[in-house]
């Protein structure tokens, strides 16, 4: 066990995605990484972005190459694992990151595709769930263009497919899937399918991976059945080469033959591969790592793979103010960054966790919108619920000026990308990492722009933060700080302000 006594006023980040909002770590929490990246109140499941680092204020920083456990004490830090490094890298939590990230997960000098950043993203998924058709795609893009929405990237989700592992068109739904795909290219879109490493039992394409040995095996030896949020499946070997370069293909003949620009890589999660003859994180790992191949990628689940031009998306959001819902972005964007995922997504506008946005039955707009500032500010923006379908003419009206805004800014936006690639820093950032005083409800772009978006319903006010220096708000007035202002706010300000 390592023991590391906090120097004075010391905190530490990293580990799991998931427990953001309880970054920096106070006493008492306590995380395996071995076992989940999920909730502490749910160690079976949860989502799953993870790498073995902590980070400290300090500039102190924690690495180890395999999972690993600690504990928050009194004054104290413990962790168990093997091979553990602890090093200081400078005094702050950017130089803690920044020597971290040189030693051990250095950045590649590349980005995910533009097209990921610079147009929203749309994701057919809460529209047509299970049921994506031919007609319903185009119909979805013809609605995005009618309402005066930009084009961007198109994700094609869940049963484009006859069965999963079967990775090719259902030609019952998708009867001319490369007609489909040129006319959305016309139309300004990219276009992008998901994927899972599922394989569909008593399937052709299971028998022909059972007999090639390219399926994860149980403790027995025998080809595991994984439950899985969608049923009962095989699962792809995605540690073994052969198991790779048979996705590669599968992949590859979907970008010659019908034109689409890459794929979502859904799944991953460490409890689908507990009992069997791979270890979960390095499955995990290997999932990203196989589609790093495609500039145009998505990840909800990774461990490790920090500083590589990965896409990673928070997970499935209830459309909830609190808890795991709008509360939760700001703290696990930053969380991503400072675990190496530079390039971050919330997930989708007004929450993608299916079953809670069907029991929430109809929208709340407020909502809707104040998630669509927050993702409009992010790196990457992506939509499922259409906004005209949803809002009246006032709120989608704030959608419009959230992107707009997000134009104006996407300059910044996109040099802050090529930083990333260049450098592995996180495009979004705690104040903390530049030595400031923490919150968990406003965050940094780069180090020169503060952004401090409403979260609570029915504000008139928003209370900010300003670090030292002098900071021109977007609403025509100047603070310096350290200060703590209130600013008024309506529907469609998000307040932000550069340092001058």
């Amino acid at each position: 066990m390592l023991v590391v006594a906090n120097e004075d006023g010391e905190r530490w980040w990293g580990g799991a995605v998931a427990d953001g909002a309880l970054m920096p770590f106070g006493p008492g929490h306590r995380r395996d990484l071995a076992w989940s990246a999920g909730r502490p109140d749910d160690p079976g499941h949860g989502p799953n972005q993870s790498a073995p680092l902590l980070l400290s204020s300090a500039g102190r920083y924690i690495w180890s190459e395999r999972p690993f456990t600690f504990e928050v004490g009194a004054g104290e830090l413990r962790v168990s694992g093997d091979d553990l490094v602890l090093d200081r890298a400078g005094g702050s939590l950017g130089d803690a990151f920044r020597g971290a990230s040189a030693r051990f997960f250095p950045p590649s000098g590349r980005a995910p595709a533009r097209e990921l950043f610079t147009g929203p993203q749309y994701n057919t998924w809460i529209e047509m769930p299970y049921t994506p058709t031919q007609d319903q795609v185009l119909g979805y893009a013809r609605r995005v263009l009618d309402a005066g929405l930009p084009p961007g990237v198109l994700m094609i989700d869940d049963c484009w497919s006859p069965g999963y592992g079967t990775w090719r068109f259902d030609r019952a739904r998708f009867p001319d899937p490369r007609g489909m795909i040129d006319r959305l290219h016309e139309q300004g879109f990219s276009v992008m399918l998901w994927l899972v490493p599922f394989v569909s039992p008593d399937s052709a394409t299971f028998r022909d991976l059972e007999r090639r040995g390219l399926l994860v095996r149980d403790v027995t030896g025998d080809t595991a059945i994984r439950r899985w949020w969608n049923g009962y499946s095989a699962v792809l070997d995605a540690t073994d080469p052969d198991g790779v370069a048979w996705l590669h293909g599968e992949l590859d003949a979907l970008v010659a033959d019908h034109g689409v620009d890459g794929f979502k890589f859904d799944a991953g999660d460490l409890h689908f591969y507990r009992g069997t003859n791979v270890e979960p994180v390095d499955h995990c790992e290997a999932w990203a790592r196989a589609g790093e191949r495609y500039p145009f990628n998505e990840f909800r689940a990774c461990w490790k793979r920090g500083g590589r031009p990965l896409a990673q998306r928070l997970h499935d959001k209830p459309p909830s103010w609190t808890g795991d819902g709008l509360a939760s972005l700001i703290p696990e964007l930053v969380a991503q960054g400072l675990i190496g995922h530079a390039f971050t997504c919330p997930d989708m506008v007004g929450g993608g966790e299916i079953d809670a946005v069907t029991r929430a039955g109809a929208v709340d707009q407020e909502f809707f919108v104040r998630y669509a500032q927050i993702a409009a500010l992010a790196p990457m923006t992506q939509f499922s619920i259409l906004p005209d379908r949803v809002l009246d003419a006032r709120h989608r009206a704030a959608v419009r000026a959230a992107l707009d805004l997000r134009r104006t800014l996407l300059p910044l936006i996109l040099d802050l990308v090529d930083h990333a690639a260049a450098t592995g820093e996180p495009i979004v950032r705690p104040m903390a990492y530049h030595c400031f005083e923490h919150v968990n409800d406003q965050f940094l772009l780069g180090p020169d722009l503060l952004v401090a978006p409403v979260l609570h319903p029915g504000a008139a006010e928003r209370t900010v933060l300003l670090p030292p220096g002098r900071w021109d708000a977007d609403n025509g007035e100047t603070f310096t700080g350290p200060a703590t202002i209130s600013t008024p706010v309506d529907l469609e300000r998000i307040p932000h302000f550069r340092r001058a």
